[in-house]
């Protein structure tokens, strides 16, 4: 039993490193991760360090007091004028970067939801709080009160543990996602080669007509693809890693923090990419074994890049964070052990629940298959 095992094995990985689209898929794929962490850093730099010039332009329909064109001036802020008409007009031209229309002691921040006049916005967030302070300030002298009396009333200090900011958790565990992906891109080619398109070929039924077990033929199968599906994984996170270190020296964003992977983080990223690796692997196979064609099973396998990628991309972004329940979900497990891992936060409970549910899913998945290489019908079947 384990010389046929490891003879279908052997046959497996000869086949897989002889063939130029596998060994692609393998290493070329995890190429895109360094451009993926190099190409957010210098997004968030961008997005950090955007010139105040670029957002300062600011239209005012009322005219303003010295003490407000003070504080504009302070704040570098260019003060345009005129009507609400002219004004608008103005925006819709690209002229200024949002304006500001007053009701009374409302004032009103007139925009749309771009880039620019988030930015704008924030600056003048800025600016009137600046100028709410001044006319308190003003009416509490008007009554004989000492506004530092008022301010101060209360005094805050600060005890604040250094923690990642929010580029360096969306760095670290955007690599990661992609990693899952890269890994799942891997997972699908010698996945369906090695069952839809041996059948295709007819290579699949002589292999049957040997004394081998189907047991052993598709562990053999599933060894292979999970041996491709880990090299494309260990790729990919050694480059996450040394992108990661180039990004942390070349780019302002990230001076003084430190945004490289921990030696724990390495070891825990490792064990679960292995994890996925067998999970995806056996997932593949499964959906690429029931295809009749090639093609068929490309098509088939085609939705699990996507469903490795966005459960993992949207738990981040919204800050889900590792629970016992979440640990056996499939895809969403990964990321989210993953996250806390990388932040510190190393639950052993929820690692340990990741790695028995996908064993699980692992000795379901293979069952299935198994049964499905029993079913001539399946098998053999060209129509």
């Amino acid at each position: 039993m384990q010389n046929n095992l490891w003879n279908i094995l052997k046959k497996e990985l000869r086949e897989m490193f002889r063939d130029k689209k596998s060994l692609s898929m393998m290493l070329v794929i995890p190429i895109f991760i360094p451009l993926i962490v190099l190409g957010m850093s210098a997004l968030f730099e961008v997005q950090a360090n955007k010139d105040i010039e670029e957002y300062n332009k600011i239209g005012f329909a009322y005219e303003l007091s010295q003490e407000e064109r003070d504080i504009a001036k302070e704040l570098n802020i260019e003060v345009i004028t005129g009507s609400d008409e002219e004004l608008k007009t103005k925006y819709g031209n690209g002229e200024i970067d949002l304006y500001i229309t007053k009701d009374s002691n409302k004032y009103i921040i007139n925009g749309n939801d771009s880039d620019v006049t988030t930015y704008a916005k924030n600056l003048m967030e800025t600016y009137f709080n600046l100028y709410k302070k001044y006319l308190q300030g003003q009416y509490l002298q008007e009554n004989n009160i000492n506004p530092s009396e008022v301010f101060n009333i209360i005094t805050i200090g600060e005890n604040i543990l250094e923690e990642d900011n929010m580029f360096v958790s969306y760095i670290r565990n955007y690599a990661f996602v992609f990693i899952i992906m890269a890994i799942t891109v891997s997972a699908t080619y010698p996945a369906t080669d090695t069952t839809a398109g041996e059948r295709e070929r007819g290579t699949l039924e002589t292999l049957l007509t040997f004394p081998i077990k189907n047991k052993d033929i598709i562990v053999g199968k599933f060894l292979g693809v999970s041996i491709a599906s880990i090299i494309t994984g260990i790729v990919s996170l050694i480059l996450a890693i040394i992108s990661v270190a180039i990004a942390q020296n070349a780019f302002s964003i990230y001076e003084g923090l430190n945004i490289m992977f921990s030696p724990i983080s390495i070891i825990l990223s490792l064990i679960i990419i292995i994890a996925y690796s067998f999970f995806i692997s056996g997932l593949c196979i499964a959906i690429a074994s029931t295809s009749k064609t090639f093609k068929e099973a490309q098509s088939a396998l085609t939705p699990l890049t996507f469903i490795s990628l966005f459960p993992g991309m949207i738990a981040f972004m919204i800050g889900i964070t590792g629970t016992p329940l979440l640990s056996i979900i499939p895809f969403i497990n990964y990321t989210v052990v993953f996250t806390d891992v990388s932040a510190g936060n190393v639950d052993w409970l929820n690692i340990l629940l990741m790695l028995v549910s996908t064993i699980i899913y692992i000795f379901i998945v293979l069952a299935y298959i198994v049964k499905q290489y029993k079913s001539e019908k399946i098998l053999f079947s060209k129509e």
